[in-house]
């Protein structure tokens, strides 16, 4: 059965709101999914050093753990690629029907046009 987990950082910084926030979200979208991975948008902004942060919830459906070694994602918003990166997070291991909430920090170089922070979703690149 699907499980809500922070990282233990997330755990103690997260504030009430934010934390109750993304409770509502899981509780949405955790009950049935087809997918074994799905990135669920919770909010982006982009950071005093210019750089895309795009936080999302990551539901991990499958059986195996989720590991990000090497993981291509693309920041869309109205269908247009607004960033592209290859992430090697050691410290994201989102265990198997876990979901569990991460900011993914897009570097400057890594945008492709300006981020509007409206509608936008982020996606696997095979």
């Amino acid at each position: 059965m699907q499980k809500l987990q922070f990282e233990p950082s997330w755990d103690k910084t997260l504030s009430p709101k934010d934390r109750k926030r993304i409770e509502e979200i899981y509780f949405e979208t955790s009950l049935s999914n087809p997918a074994n991975v799905q990135l669920t948008p919770l909010w982006q902004a982009v950071n005093h050093k210019g750089e895309l942060l795009v936080t999302v919830l990551v539901h991990n459906f499958s059986q195996q753990v989720l590991l990000f070694h090497n993981k291509k994602l693309r920041y869309i918003e109205n269908k247009e690629i607004i960033a592209e990166y290859i992430f090697n997070l050691p410290s994201l291991v989102i265990q198997r029907e876990t979901s569990m909430p991460w900011t993914f920090i897009f570097p400057v170089e890594s945008l492709k046009n300006r981020a509007t922070l409206e509608k936008g979703h982020l996606e696997f690149v095979d």
